[in-house]
């Protein structure tokens, strides 16, 4: 099994910065990718910002400029430093990893985690 663990997220004034952070554990035999994702009440859920294992990275175009996504392949961890927040980037958001058994495995399977809810006041 795999387990995704976020953590930081909180409450912040519009103009603040938070970081998030996402650990996958258990059987992992090689993480692919590794995303962010966010859903706003009443909402979609929306990919935030993706990166690979070879660290190319891909962001939606409200974060462009403000977020940074990053990841520890040793530690299987990926971040979200999140700088000039607005109060639309309110949200509960989600890591998502690609995880391979083994690391010669083809097959992957989705995880998620659970979540973790970011609140930026105006």
């Amino acid at each position: 099994q795999v387990q995704l663990v976020e953590s930081g997220g909180g409450l912040v004034q519009a103009g603040g910065s938070l970081s998030l952070s996402c650990a996958a554990s258990g059987s992992i035999g090689a993480v692919d990718k590794m995303d962010w994702y966010r859903q706003a009440s009443g909402d979609q859920r929306e990919l935030v910002a993706a990166i690979t294992s070879g660290g190319s990275t891909n962001y939606a175009d409200s974060v462009k400029g403000r977020f940074t996504i990053s990841r520890d392949n040793a530690k299987n961890t990926v971040y979200l430093q999140m700088t000039s927040l607005k109060p639309e980037d309110t949200a509960v958001y989600y890591c998502y990893a690609l995880v391979r058994r083994s690391a010669w495995s083809n097959v992957a399977m989705s995880h998620w985690g659970k979540g973790t809810l970011v609140t930026v006041s105006s």
